[in-house]
């Protein structure tokens, strides 16, 4: 019993102890445990590390490779440098042994020029006697001046009186022809049929060969051959500027102020250029016309601004000038400058006759009284806003009636020059009466319009010398601008309804005008003015004793051959009218002259007076 409970001490000591070193070695595997976790938080952080100096190394050595490339170029350039540096030295030895040249060429051009100096100051002695022995002669000069500047401004006087003889040799009717240049609307319309021969229709079959012929050929299908040469007083190509064209018209202003009526006519089919060669470019929505000078405007412009010009060198109260603007549309004269009690503008009809003396006239037309050329044509301006157009196929803005613009000039003829005057009258009816005998054809090559007249300066002195007669007190001239509509072919124009009626009016109209021309070329009898109102109204340029400038304009593309040729044929037919000497107009008693505007009033109710108005 003792024993058994010994033997239960001892197996209860064992187990304490047992149960101690059970507990110490929990213990132990608790400690092994975190030392095993700090050891692999330690292992995680030495991977990172490896592996951040793993990345560092790559940078490392990227750059290291980056270095080593660096100084390999780095040499390469150095290289370079070297070799440049090389051949600087070189360039710069030789530049310092050009320096030393050139220095001492310096040295010895300045030493030159010392002695050149030298040697122009002894010359500018020298020049200097000389001055004061020229000085001597200059006053002799001027005295000689004095005589030569009376003689030039006799000579000047003869220039013009023979200018306007040379006018007159050459034909009353010139005739000059424009050939515009190939615009984009030459190719046709859109309509499939027609777009098939777009290259055929816009060919070039008008050609201008100098400045006196104009050749058409043309070979269409269907169609006979032509191959036909016309000639006219002067012939413009699609490269001549609206400054050159004018410089022809120039001199015919020139003649207004010296006496003589001119008329300026432009005659073409729809779209040939008639309206841009008279009036020049402008603003297509409401027509107007610029103040200013432009480069490329046309012959109305300049000639108003030229009018003004010649007018400047005279006295302002001895001239006036009015305007009137109509247009004959469907065979009716429209007064475009007519206006109501309210003043406001209206086109009004008016009726054409002819006076006792044979002339025509336009009873009550209005005219308006202007001082400069802007007031011309700011008054062009309001008239060509009123003219009628409609669009075709041809031209997008066609005008569907005849301009006539007139410029009336009223000139008082002081008692100074009335001699002169009459001097100019007798003189070129001596000198005309055995020139008019031969043809133009015969004359010499050497007449032209801005040079002298060698057959003309050989006749006798006597022709140019006359004694002073009694002369009236006022002048009227006259300056006609004729903007014509364009003959159309209907089938081409694509018109219907009222645009069809005016074509017909226009056709008819320009058909009487060359019915005209016709009877004039063929000297008839009796001449048909009184068929149309155009032929009517311009009776006095065509037949009368007015210089007329017919410009016929033509486009030179194949479409248009047929209207073309009947163009240039009527100008041939004009170049053919012989109206013999003309004369300078016959003075006239000015009414109202110097108001703003007033009414051509029938014959018989004109007033005399002797003088001009105080208000002018």
């Amino acid at each position: 019993m003792a024993f058994g409970m010994e033997v239960k001490r001892l197996l209860e000591l064992r187990l304490r102890q047992l149960e101690r070193t059970l507990r110490g070695k929990e213990e132990r595997i608790v400690q092994l445990e975190t030392e095993n976790a700090l050891l692999h938080l330690k292992l995680a952080k030495c991977r990172g590390s490896v592996k951040d100096s793993k990345e560092e190394t790559t940078c490392l050595r990227r750059h290291l490779e980056d270095v080593r490339n660096i100084q390999k170029n780095t040499g390469c350039q150095l290289s370079q440098l070297f070799a440049g540096v090389k051949v600087l030295k070189q360039e710069l030895k030789s530049l310092h042994s050009l320096a030393i040249d050139l220095s001492d060429q310096f040295q010895e051009k300045c030493k030159a020029t010392l002695k050149e100096f030298l040697t122009v100051t002894e010359k500018q002695h020298l020049l200097t006697i000389d001055t004061n022995n020229l000085q001597g002669q200059v006053f002799q000069l001027e005295k000689s001046l004095q005589e030569v500047s009376g003689k030039y401004t006799a000579e000047k006087n003869k220039r013009k009186m023979l200018h306007n003889a040379l006018i007159e040799l050459r034909g009353n009717i010139r005739v000059h022809c424009r050939v515009r240049p190939s615009l984009p609307f030459d190719s046709g319309n859109d309509d499939t049929s027609i777009s098939e021969r777009r290259g055929t229709a816009s060919e070039r079959v008008i050609h201008w060969i100098d400045d006196e012929t104009v050749h058409v050929k043309c070979n269409r299908p269907g169609h006979t051959m032509v191959n036909k040469m016309f000639q006219f007083d002067r012939v413009y190509s699609p490269g001549d500027s609206q400054e050159s064209m004018f410089e022809e018209v120039r001199p015919l202003l020139t003649s207004v102020l010296d006496g003589y009526n001119v008329c300026i006519m432009a005659y073409g089919q729809t779209g040939s250029g008639k309206t841009y060669t008279m009036f020049g470019p402008h603003s297509k929505e409401n027509f107007s016309l610029f103040p200013e000078p432009q480069f490329d405007e046309g012959i109305i412009p300049k000639a108003a601004r030229e009018l003004y010009r010649l007018l400047s060198n005279r006295p302002h109260e001895t001239h006036s000038v009015k305007v009137s603007i109509v247009e004959v549309y469907n065979n009716e004269i429209i007064d475009l400058l007519a206006k109501d009690n309210d003043g406001t503008v209206l086109g009004v009809k008016r009726d054409i006759l002819t006076t006792n003396t044979g002339a025509s006239e336009v009873p009550w037309l209005t005219y308006e009284h202007v001082e400069n050329p802007t007031s011309i044509l700011n008054l062009i301006t309001h008239g060509l806003q009123r003219r009628t157009k409609h669009p075709t196929l041809v031209h997008e803005h066609s005008s569907r009636s005849h301009l006539v613009i007139t410029i009336t000039i009223t000139t008082k003829v002081s008692a100074v020059n009335r001699s002169e005057v009459q001097m100019k009258k007798t003189s070129e009816s001596n000198i005309l009466q055995p020139l008019q005998r031969q043809s133009c054809k015969q004359l010499p090559s050497t007449i032209t319009d801005n040079n002298s007249v060698p057959l003309l300066l050989s006749l006798p002195a006597k022709h140019f010398i006359t004694e002073a007669t009694k002369f009236p007190e006022y002048l009227e001239t006259k300056l006609q601008l004729v903007d014509l509509a364009g003959s159309e072919c209907v089938g081409m124009s694509g018109v219907t309804g009222t645009a069809l009626r005016e074509t017909s009016f226009i056709n008819r109209s320009l058909s009487a005008l060359s019915d005209v021309l016709g009877a004039l070329a063929e000297q008839r009898s009796h001449v048909p003015y009184r068929n149309s109102k155009l032929t009517h109204l311009l009776q006095d340029s065509i037949g009368g004793d007015a210089k007329l400038l017919v410009i016929v304009c033509v486009s030179p593309a194949q479409k248009y051959t047929t209207e073309s040729l009947q163009s240039l044929g009527f100008g041939t037919r004009a170049r053919q009218v012989q109206k013999g000497h003309l004369r300078k107009k016959n003075p006239v008693i000015p009414e109202n002259i110097g108001g703003r505007s007033s009414q051509n009033k029938p014959q018989g109710t004109q007033r005399s007076v002797s003088n001009f108005t105080s208000d002018q």
